[in-house]
């Protein structure tokens, strides 16, 4: 289901006077509930998004800054990225009270589960599509991320 649909789909319930609508299809379960002159909230079941990987190439003879922050060419040759399959806010953890999904180091199969990402109020679980060790988490927890933001380094090996 479409963001736009979803909206639209607040925006009639809203008009209808309706203090419950409930919405399920195969991929996605939606609830909207209206009390009184509040706006529509909004009660969902997560979506499971896969997360997109790229295999980095080595990149041309530049010159590269000495910072503790920056890693030679030679330590991510073998390293895949997990980017960020939508635009939200990345969080490490299922709930403020849980514990994070992955560690540095960790050891993750493919379909693990690293990380959710809210986005309009929805909550998007990212499955890797790999399988390997996670070598660096490139975000802060609650931060917000773009499309294609690299997340995660992961070690295939």
């Amino acid at each position: 289901m479409k963001i736009k649909e979803i909206q639209n789909l607040i925006k009639f319930v809203a008009k209808s006077g309706a203090s419950e609508v409930s919405l399920e299809m195969e991929d996605v379960k939606i609830t909207i509930k209206t009390t009184g002159g509040q706006s529509p909230v909004v009660v969902h079941e997560p979506v499971v998004l896969p997360a997109q990987t790229v295999i980095p190439t080595i990149p041309s003879q530049q010159a590269v800054p000495a910072d503790d922050n920056i890693t030679s060419a030679d330590e991510d040759s073998n390293l895949i990225t997990v980017k960020s399959p939508i635009i939200g806010t990345f969080y490490r953890k299922p709930s403020p009270d849980k514990p994070s999904f992955v560690e540095v180091g960790d050891v993750i199969s493919e379909g693990s589960v690293l990380c959710v990402i809210e986005a309009m109020k929805l909550f998007n679980d990212i499955e890797s599509e790999v399988s390997g060790k996670i070598v660096k988490i490139l975000v802060d927890d609650s931060s917000p991320v773009e499309f294609d933001q690299p997340l995660f380094l992961v070690d295939p090996s």
